[in-house]
């Protein structure tokens, strides 16, 4: 047998050597650091594509709407309504509608072109702060018929 000290040194050599368990807790620490702000890069890229896929609808749509008017007051109010359903179908309200004419609003063959903006919010940060870091827009132009 071997002295009292002895066994104890031995036992304490033992137990820094062993190393078991240590990946776990190394691989639990890297991933929690390496893959939260990758998700939340995925949230981040998805909410920016959701609201291109919105405002490019919206564009169209509106455009669409507009050539199809009878008279140009209605054709505003059609139009501004008509962007205003598809953002709200994709969950965005607070989008800009610009429309303007070439010529005279709704004379044959004139075009019309409707412009939507969009800040679009971050996720889980612009639910407690007014933040937003992307931009989007598009334009889209529809020409009225010449035969009505």
């Amino acid at each position: 047998m071997g002295s009292p000290m002895r066994v104890a040194g031995d036992a304490a050599r033992k137990l820094r050597r062993d190393d078991s368990g240590s990946a776990i807790v190394e691989f639990i620490f890297a991933a929690t650091v390496l893959l939260i702000p990758m998700i939340y890069l995925i949230l981040a890229a998805s909410q920016l594509q959701a609201g291109s896929y919105a405002v490019v609808g919206a564009a169209d749509q509106a455009a669409k709407v507009f050539a199809a008017a009878d008279t140009p007051a209605q054709a505003q109010a059609d139009a501004r309504e008509a962007a205003n359903r598809a953002m709200n179908n994709f969950g965005y309200s607070s989008a800009r509608t610009s429309i303007s004419c070439d010529s005279t609003c709704l004379s044959p063959g004139s075009v019309v072109t409707v412009r939507v903006e969009l800040d679009v919010p971050l996720p889980l940060v612009s639910d407690f702060l007014d933040a937003s870091v992307f931009s989007v827009d598009s334009s889209a132009s529809q020409r009225v018929d010449r035969f009505g």
